[in-house]
């Protein structure tokens, strides 16, 4: 395909351009994807093989050579599950971290979805997927971060699915997550109010821009202050995505070991302690809802997993030279 480099490109690096352009164009793709093109030599402009890493120092018609995706299947796949709750008509779950909810660019499989269907021993023709969803979805009212762990909720019959998305709606599902952020803030709570739109600089990422958009509340509330981090509560009121994560960075604390909202930290302990991390620090461990069915309130918890829990024991005992 031919892509077109405007102004608003020049000073970004090319492989960041042509994401962004590529997305704008209807044509999503992974930076890993990208990387074997450019490895291949299949992008080029005015004849010549083009590098990831330079810069777009003017408008630029490049043309770049993609395979054909696969398209996405919701498969069974013998993946155990952390079973919360389960009943006729719903499956509260603990996900772990970084296992995506369903496919999607970069992880076709191995997905919490072909955990479900392998458990409940059905194909994906027997969940509910809402209007508008794709058929990789079934049975799912909403997700979680593939890096994000915690409770999440799953629906077996059209009618459950379909009360708890009018409960999602209505902002009448309770939801907090705890998170280790970086730094020590001023406040002990806080509510964030914002816009919430793509970010225009990047558009995997969203920002608390421009006006009209739709509306993002999160409270933010201290539970422990660490050696140059913080352990805060998070507490949802809309959930749109990537809110939480776009929440602390906006408040200059950002999530420790967010690779998209998060910046290295300067803190020596901090960095040896994130070291071998290989997610964010975000669980989602509080999820309450009515029940679809007896109109019963549910309400589960869930701890810190080993991972964020050794994080903020580390973190919390005192430095030995």
């Amino acid at each position: 395909m031919t892509l077109h480099l405007g102004p608003q490109s020049v000073g970004q690096r090319l492989d960041r351009a042509l994401v962004m352009a590529l997305e704008k164009a209807g044509h999503a793709t992974t930076r890993s994807a990208l990387a074997h093109a450019f490895e291949r030599g299949d992008v080029v402009a005015d004849g010549k093989r083009l590098k990831p890493g330079q810069k777009v120092d003017r408008e630029l018609t490049v043309e770049v050579t993609l395979p054909v995706p696969q398209p996405l299947r919701a498969e069974p796949e013998d993946i155990p599950l952390d079973i919360v709750y389960e009943d006729d008509v719903v499956l509260v779950v603990d996900k772990p971290a970084p296992l995506p909810v369903h496919a999607g660019p970069g992880h076709p499989t191995h997905t919490l979805v072909g955990a479900v269907l392998h458990h409940l021993g059905v194909e994906p023709s027997a969940l509910p997927v809402l209007p508008g969803n794709d058929p990789t979805r079934p049975g799912i009212v909403h997700r979680l971060d593939k890096d994000t762990s915690g409770l999440l909720v799953v629906t077996k019959t059209p009618q459950a699915q379909a009360h708890l998305a009018e409960q999602f709606r209505r902002h009448t599902i309770e939801r907090a997550y705890l998170g280790v952020s970086e730094g020590s803030p001023t406040w002990t709570k806080l509510r964030v109010d914002t816009p919430h739109r793509r970010d225009p600089r990047d558009r995997r990422r969203f920002a608390p821009v421009g006006d009209g958009g739709r509306r993002a509340i999160t409270d933010m509330q201290v539970e422990r202050r660490l050696h140059g981090a913080t352990l805060v509560r998070f507490t949802l009121h809309t959930g749109r995505t990537h809110q939480i994560r776009m929440h602390a960075r906006h408040v200059g604390h950002p999530i420790l070991g967010d690779a998209l909202y998060g910046r290295r930290p300067t803190d020596p302990r901090v960095v040896a302690a994130i070291a071998t991390l290989d997610r964010h620090a975000l669980h989602a461990t509080l999820l309450a809802f009515e029940h679809p069915t007896t109109g019963q309130p549910l309400r589960f918890e869930s701890p810190l997993p080993p991972p964020l829990q050794h994080l903020v024991t580390t973190l919390s005992a005192p430095h030995r030279k």
